[in-house]
């Protein structure tokens, strides 16, 4: 019998699939999720019951399984038939033998599951343009009648272009930019709305406004492409009618003569240049269309969520530059666009023109390069009119408004956040505010480039899909918002996009010149993206649907290899932007781009060996995991020193060969990790890694028992940092370590972005180190709780809303104890690993949790810094290596070219020997020695 006072749990979160709002799907089976809430500690799920519900509500078929899962579980009933409507609920039995109450129904409803579905064709307005140019967006509308005892409405519909649509008058949807970006001649994603209030008894109008958006408008790398995917915009519209009495009425789009052509009053829209709208122009002229012809089959419902409308920000300021210009200050670099409300004369034009920041007081274009990014409105006059842009959006903080009649105020406008809608899962937060306000910025950048695709920049001539930003950046993304349904779309682009020989493109979907080029890191999104998927949220289909996407790019990757099974030619992007890279080669990083497409290729290859052994394909498991441990062997042979030096003596080299496992035995992991602290050290603690070495020192260094270092580098304000940004002001992440110059110029490189989320991708360090929340089993079955306190914080905390519910981990310095408090979510346990030589790991399971250990003992004081003070010692006291740096470049001015240098390791030499050898070092070390005591002095005082 169960004990006494125990109380079931409840379910929450039923869920389909990835769905939020599960309309219109094309799962026919989805999988179920739930979640269970109790205050019973240690509560695990033995068995759960699902109920299917007919779409009015009636109970169906039942199914009991005795099993521990809860999330992504299979569909145990019959499949879903297109636009079939039903619910489920779920009660769930713990290993206490009670069951809980059923939980509330959820609902679904399938979309068009197959070409035979669809009835309707894409029509277009019948007239040419010329798609080199820009156009006026086009204006499509029927009318038509709809009779009483309307049941319900579904408008199944999308576009060849970006699209807007109204039925009588009013918006459909709250959708921005649908249908979105995708591998257009491949797969178009196709949109499910609900318009059944929308409807009336009598007339209906059902109208879209197009405009050319990704499909057709400028794209690429520089932004001189144009109809990239087609020179002719086109909708594809089936309304279907139901009523009470079981008859359905449908209206398509199609040629039979009803359906109505013009243009509107938006008369230019591009992603980069901006929307011009004149409200002056009513549609007039109308024309009829044409129907253009299109294979449906390449129609698909959307995995994730769309673009919507997410936030709006108020002007922080309103001020006039040195040169008279009026601007607008948000307070936060930001992703979306202005809507104003004015009122004037007709004919007076208000211009918008976008920046993400200002240079001597002024608006920095100069990083836009050839995109315009800017709107403009022509007042109708009369009564106050409100407009925002429809058809494009931008990065901004700051807005020069022109043209506007009278005194602009704060109240006059807003800017209003786009974003793909995704719910926000994870936070962090810190004693060090410089910290968080970075990790707010990892955030924002992340908010920015989540649009549709995960995108590499918001605001210049390109922003488009790089795939080696989100491969370092997704475990990040995982974390701070739930990001499943988002990737997992996006990853199908990625599959389509696939050459048949396994060549991953660098951006997807596949628009710059070149882009079929593998390329490693970039192409090994391809792997590395579907594995943290599994990793977040335990989804092994998402495994299955990418695996011939990931083993063909293995098996791309090792014929290049060959025999040596050394990637060694061919370009690569390497480790790009690496601060040593000249400005205008970011591909020529310290670390060689062999190394690291070498290193890539044995990490790939575990993954796919993995994943394979996941699906039960043993074969390629073992055929995968021997390609591994042969690349591992050939890295070691070609690059590695038999104590453990690198070929490249660069810290993203050491940091690659210890993060990918890539060295033989533990005494060369262990010199890799002294080595690699070294370099951090003669660095000065500052950033010496770009793209593939910046995500990964970290946890190098603390992994080999450098845990300071990292902090150490993780909290450097000097430039290049991940502070120095936030220093500047930043309130996103940079490109460029130096995006913006010291004395506030913009960096003149013509590659210069304020919001970029890759070098972001520490924020998971933040997340699974600092805080000391991690996953140890896929989908947070079992959760890391292992934090490691350092570089002068008191305290810090995360939470992460996990597929079984929140999981809460925080700590605070109490003098020599360390003060740990954590959530554990029912049905799921915890490996718990605290930094305490009184406390070996042990295992936890759910509940609120409390623990106090003893840290190890502290580090005795530093010593005196006097002459004789080793280099290696004097580079770990920031007060001390300043003193010293400004003392030698005053006396010693020709030393100053090798200050900073990562690879000129200081030694046990002292700084009475390096003076020695040098003239005028007589005088430099009296200088030194005298400022030396007053630091040893003031230190004795505190």
């Amino acid at each position: 019998m169960p004990a006494t006072g125990l109380r079931p749990p409840t379910v929450a979160s039923l869920r389909f699939e990835h769905h939020r709002t599960p309309l219109g799907i094309g799962e026919s089976r989805p999988r179920l999720s739930w979640r269970s809430v109790t205050d019973t500690p240690g509560w695990f799920q033995a068995g759960y019951e699902v109920e299917r519900l007919a779409g009015d509500g009636r109970s169906g078929p039942r199914r009991t399984v005795n099993s521990d899962e809860s999330v992504l579980v299979a569909w145990p009933f019959d499949a879903l038939a297109a636009r079939e409507r039903c619910g489920v609920r779920v009660r769930v039995r713990g290993t206490d033998g009670l069951w809980s109450e059923w939980s509330e129904p959820a609902w679904a409803e399938a979309g068009l599951l197959a070409p035979a579905d669809w009835q309707a064709r894409f029509i277009s307005p019948d007239w040419d343009e010329d798609a080199q140019q820009d156009q006026p967006a086009v204006l499509l509308r029927r009318t038509f009648t709809a009779r009483e005892s309307i049941a319900h409405a579904r408008l199944y519909t999308t576009a060849l272009g970006v699209y807007e649509a109204e039925l009588n008058g009013v918006p459909v949807g709250d959708q921005v930019l649908a249908p979105g970006w995708t591998a257009y001649p491949r797969r178009l994603r196709y949109q499910t709305y609900d318009v059944t209030t929308l409807l009336q008894a009598g007339e209906n109008t059902l109208a879209a406004q197009l405009a050319d958006g990704w499909y057709r408008g400028r794209i690429g790398f520089t932004g001189n492409t144009r109809a990239l995917y087609g020179d002719r915009l086109a909708w594809l519209a089936q309304l279907e009618v139901h009523y009470t009495d079981g008859t359905t009425e449908t209206l398509v789009t199609n040629a039979d003569g009803a359906w109505q052509a013009a243009h509107g009053p938006v008369r230019r829209s591009s992603i980069y240049d901006g929307e011009s709208y004149d409200a002056r122009i009513e549609p007039a002229d109308w024309r009829g269309v044409r129907v253009e012809r299109r294979d449906l089959a390449t129609l698909v419902a959307p995995v994730g969520p769309p673009v919507r409308r997410i936030e709006e920000l108020a002007p922080v300021s309103i001020t006039t530059s040195p040169s008279g210009k009026t601007l607008v200050d948000f307070g936060q670099n930001l992703v979306g666009r202005i809507r104003f409300t004015v009122q004037g004369e007709a004919g007076r034009e208000i211009v918008l023109r976008h920046a993400e920041v200002l240079e001597d007081g002024e608006p920095a274009y100069g990083p836009l390069r050839t995109a315009e990014a800017t709107d403009r409105y022509i007042l109708r006059g009369g009564s106050p009119e409100t407009y925002e842009p429809r058809f494009t959006f931008h990065g901004f903080r700051y807005v020069e408004v022109t043209g506007w009649p009278g005194e602009l105020t704060p109240d006059d406008l807003r800017a209003v956040v786009l974003h793909t809608d995704l719910e926000r899962t994870g936070t962090f937060h810190s004693s060090d505010e410089l910290l968080n306000r970075m990790h707010q910025n990892v955030v924002w950048s992340m908010r920015g480039n989540f649009l549709d695709i995960p995108t590499d920049c918001p605001q210049r001539d390109e922003r488009m899909g790089w795939t080696g930003d989100i491969q370092v950046f997704s475990p990040t993304a995982c974390y701070l918002y739930d990001s499943a349904g988002f990737l997992a779309s996006w990853l199908a682009e990625l599959a389509a996009e696939q050459g048949e020989n396994g060549i991953v493109p660098f951006v997807v979907p596949k628009v710059a010149i070149g882009a079929d080029t593998g390329t490693a890191v970039w192409g090994d999104a391809s792997t590395i993206v579907p594995w943290v998927l599994y990793q977040s949220y335990g989804d092994l289909g998402l495994l299955r649907t990418q695996f011939s996407s990931m083993r063909g790019w293995v098996d791309h990757v090792a014929s290049l290899a060959g025999e040596s099974r050394l990637w060694d030619r061919g370009f690569q992007f390497g480790d790009w932007l690496d601060p040593a890279a000249p400005a205008d080669r970011p591909e020529a990083a310290r670390t060689a781009s062999e190394i690291v497409a070498t290193a890539y290729l044995a990490r790939s290859a575990d993954i796919v060996a993995e994943t394979a052994r996941l699906l039960g394909h043993d074969a390629e498991a073992q055929q995968y995991e021997v390609l591994a441990a042969e690349v591992r062997s050939a890295f070691a042979a070609e690059y590695v020193t038999g104590a453990g030096r690198l070929m490249s003596d660069a810290p993203t080299a050491y940091a690659l060969a210890v993060q990918f496992a890539l060295l033989p035995g533990a005494a060369q992991r262990e010199h890799a990790g002294r080595r690699l602290a070294e370099l951090v050290r003669s660095g000065g603690y500052k950033i010496n890694t770009g793209f593939v070495g910046t995500p990964l020192i970290c946890d190098a260094l603390a992994e080999t028992g450098h845990l300071d270092s990292a902090y150490r580098l993780l909290l450097q304000k000097g430039q290049p940092s991940w502070l120095y940004p936030v220093t500047q002001g930043a309130t996103t992440i940079w490109e460029r370590w130096d995006s913006l110059l010291p004395d506030g110029k913009v960096n003149p490189s013509g590659m210069t972005s304020f919001n970029h989320y890759a070098l972001g991708a520490v924020a998971d360090w933040l997340h699974r180190t600092v805080a000391g929340l991690a996953p140890a089993a896929p989908g947070y079955r079992t959760l890391r709780i292992a934090p490691r306190p350092g570089g002068g914080l008191t305290s810090a905390e995360a939470t992460l809303r996990t597929p079984y519910g929140q999981a809460e981990v925080a700590w605070r310095l109490e003098s020599e104890q360390l003060h740990v408090t954590a959530l554990i979510p029912p049905n799921s346990t915890a490996q718990v690993d605290l930094p305490s030589p009184d406390r070996d790991p042990f295992e936890a399971t759910s509940g609120r949790h409390e623990w106090r250990v003893v840290l190890a003992a502290a580090a005795e004081a530093a010593a005196p810094i006097t002459a004789d003070t080793p280099l290696a010692e004097l580079m770990d006291r920031p007060d001390a290596r300043q003193i010293f740096t400004d003392t030698l470049i005053r006396h010693i001015p020709e030393a100053a070219a090798y200050i900073g240098q990562p690879d000129a390791s200081p030694g046990d030499a002292s700084i009475r020997s390096i003076a020695a050898v040098h003239p005028g070092g007589d005088k430099f070390l009296a200088a030194l020695e005298e400022q030396f005591t007053a630091l040893n002095q003031a230190a004795e005082a505190e």
